[in-house]
């Protein structure tokens, strides 16, 4: 039995709209979403005494989701990741996008889907937002509809996203939740142990676009294959932390992605997915000048995401899945956070 009940979060300045929330709850998570970027902005999971603890970052009031902040819980897109040099041909005309994270354009532009306002439908066992995406948004060709929605069953959470174009147009979309099994507000993730089951990763320039090389992992410090502590790992490879794709097996199917597994609480994160990559991200850029729920600070390495995506620049590197969702075709991708104890 799952239920959803709906309340409201907040006011937009400026006559901007309502914020709504709405809290879906099983009987082994409760997880809290609003209609501003989809955004997941407290997900509470028990630990093996029993004990629930929240364990994705973000803020209690919607003033926090508003200021300069990195994406936390939010759904990104019109194109998740990085687009090189926020510039891509399609049908030989040149585009031209925000460069919000120069030289290269981030997560959709200045005001990307997870700015903006969707209009949420309640379902029995979880909600769905959608909203029109129109023409020219951020530079992006074409009028895109867009989906999301988040269903609970039991300790699964399920987000599926479908999209449909008007014109030829990349996307890609993710969820950038930042996660903590200690619990958010958890000073590190040290103490985690990371499996990614995947043979390659794609490494990057300086400014984290990928070179185009398709690396295997085995004999580097991308083999996540087999578990591995976090703290220890950075460590002994001298890494100041993933920022980085892992490389999927290729098929439409619901495959494992990763796992994530917290000693000291017992608690674990299974991600499956049907898309082709996922970038491991463990919060390099969170300095301490955020401060979040129940006066928690995130500093550098208090949260890892685990983005389930096409590709990074995927639009200007031919040999990467394609990005292109043409007019006619539905884009249709799910991801699948499974918690449990171990």
């Amino acid at each position: 039995m799952v239920s959803v009940t709906r309340t409201v979060f907040g006011e937009l300045p400026s006559g901007g709209g309502t914020v709504e929330k709405f809290q879906l709850q099983s009987d082994l998570l409760r997880v809290d979403i609003i209609s501003w970027g989809c955004t997941i902005t407290a997900l509470e999971v028990k630990d093996r005494q029993g004990r629930a603890s929240d364990v994705v970052l973000g803020f209690a009031e919607l003033e926090g989701y508003l200021q300069k902040q990195p994406y936390f819980g939010a759904v990104v897109g019109r194109v998740a990741n990085r687009i090189a040099k926020g510039t891509f041909t399609l049908d030989g005309k040149e585009y031209h996008l925000p460069v919000n994270r120069a030289p290269n354009s981030l997560h959709g532009g200045f005001r990307g889907f997870d700015k903006v306002l969707w209009t949420p439908q309640v379902l029995s066992n979880g909600v769905q937002f959608s909203r029109v995406s129109p023409d020219g948004e951020e530079g992006y060709p074409g009028e895109l509809k867009v989906w999301v929605t988040y269903t609970l069953d039991g300790g699964e959470l399920v987000i599926n996203y479908r999209a449909q174009a008007s014109q030829t147009t990349p996307v890609n979309l993710t969820n950038h939740s930042y996660f903590n099994l200690a619990g958010q507000g958890s000073p590190n993730i040290y103490d985690h142990e990371v499996t990614i089951e995947a043979d390659a990763f794609l490494p990057v320039d300086e400014t984290l676009i990928p070179t185009g090389v398709v690396a295997p992992v085995q004999g580097t410090a991308f083999d996540l294959r087999k578990p591995m502590e976090l703290g220890q790992h950075l460590q002994e490879f001298h890494l100041h932390g993933f920022d980085h794709n892992f490389c999927l097996k290729g098929s439409k199917e619901k495959r494992f992605c990763a796992r994530v597994y917290h000693a000291g609480s017992g608690r674990v994160l299974e991600v499956y997915t049907t898309q082709p990559g996922v970038q491991f991200y463990t919060g390099n850029f969170l300095d301490g000048t955020l401060k979040g729920k129940s006066g928690a600070v995130y500093a550098k390495h208090s949260g890892f995401c685990l983005e389930t995506q096409n590709w990074p620049d995927a639009v200007n590197q031919p040999h990467f899945p394609p990005v292109l969702l043409r007019p006619g075709e539905e884009y249709d991708h799910t991801t699948w956070f499974k918690f449990s104890v171990a």
